[in-house]
């Protein structure tokens, strides 16, 4: 397994760790997930996420590539602006979600999910071979990236920066110094609440050197470390998708209900056909959120969703919401099923447990 610069702090910390992504990581500290989620939703918690890739297409034909890459519309991007957006197979199936940044107009980063980065970079370049004046490179190795999360997150990071945090708007970055080291600040994250990912090369010493300010600073409001355990609480709160659960590459963006990053007027991308076809013929499932109106069961990934005795759909990402201190899930169901209000059951443990489709976030 790989090891991310910030191992030997997470051990030094007593972290609990796992294999995720090909990474030895932590999946949580000794106060727990849910004291973890709780801080981040109040305070301010700290992530590393290092496991992310970072690609860099440059040149003439950038923009171009990057368009043909993704469904969103990276035309309407300028310099220190971000976009979530998708990259899908020929027949639209989802190979990954991910953030394009606009570094200069012939300059973007894509930054996906640590898991697809293989397999990611191999559809980039063969997509690439046909865009002649375009650079593609994979620097995931050479980045590391913290996720500095929560309403507390500009406190605690602005004595370490001449950057404004709070001007930046949520989805733009800024080349800045941070706790006198070179980075990428972006106000962007997982957890819904205020945050922001600071990605920057260095060694061990230097990555201990900028956790060691951040954590200085960030003590007097209760920063410390949050595992990955809670980075995926706080996310399912907020009704995000889990690439590998939520969208996979049998999912189409309309039926996970991102439509909204799916351009299908900005031209030619890879998909496109596929997607306007469905599109057009009637999403027949979505992604839904809801809830359960019983205590006895948590929802869990492939559980089977039912309306009455007929299977509709199937759990892909559940467990228990901290903050309305009940279960959630995400989950496919047959598109007729998927209004808000509708009441659907879950089945588990040979029985079924009632529950309730709902507007997504949860919290």
């Amino acid at each position: 397994m790989k090891q991310t610069r910030f191992h030997a702090l997470h051990v030094e910390a007593n972290a609990k760790m796992v294999e995720f992504a090909g990474f030895h990581m932590p999946i949580q500290y000794p106060s727990g997930i849910l004291e973890e989620h709780r801080k981040v939703r109040t305070g301010v918690g700290m992530f590393d996420v290092s496991h992310m890739g970072e690609f860099f297409i440059g040149g003439p034909d950038a923009l171009a590539l990057v368009q043909k890459l993704t469904t969103n519309d990276a035309s309407k991007l300028e310099p220190g602006k971000i976009q979530y957006s998708a990259m899908c197979r020929h027949n639209g199936g989802i190979i990954d979600d991910l953030l394009v940044y606009c570094l200069k107009p012939d300059l973007f980063m894509l930054v996906v999910n640590g898991a697809n980065i293989d397999k990611d970079y191999s559809w980039v370049t063969e997509n690439a071979a046909a865009f002649t004046n375009a650079s593609v490179t994979n620097e995931s190795d050479d980045y590391s990236l913290l996720a500095v999360q929560g309403p507390k997150s500009v406190d605690a990071l602005q004595p370490l920066t001449d950057t404004v945090l709070s001007d930046l708007a949520y989805y733009t970055f800024t080349h800045g110094t941070l706790a006198g080291v070179p980075m990428i600040i972006s106000r962007t994250g997982y957890t819904g609440e205020i945050g922001f990912e600071l990605y920057f090369k260095g060694d061990d010493t230097v990555c201990k050197n900028v956790v060691d300010a951040i954590m200085r600073e960030g003590a007097p409001f209760g920063l410390d470390w949050i595992g990955l355990g809670a980075r995926d609480t706080l996310r399912l709160e907020k009704g995000f998708c889990l690439y590998g659960n939520d969208i996979t590459e049998d999912t189409l963006p309309h039926e996970a209900g991102l439509g909204w990053i799916t351009k299908l007027k900005k031209g030619d991308f890879n998909g496109r056909d596929a997607i306007t076809a469905v599109k057009d013929a009637g999403i027949t499932r979505k992604l839904v959120g809801f809830v359960m109106k019983t205590e006895k069961l948590l929802p869990r990934k492939d559980y089977p969703i039912l309306v009455g005795d007929a299977v509709v759909g199937a759990v892909t990402s559940g467990g228990k919401s901290v903050m309305l201190n009940t279960g959630i899930g995400l989950g496919y169901v047959a598109a007729e099923f998927s209004e808000p209000g509708t009441q659907i059951s879950i089945q588990a443990r040979g029985t079924t447990f009632p529950a309730e489709v709902t507007k997504i976030p949860f919290v």
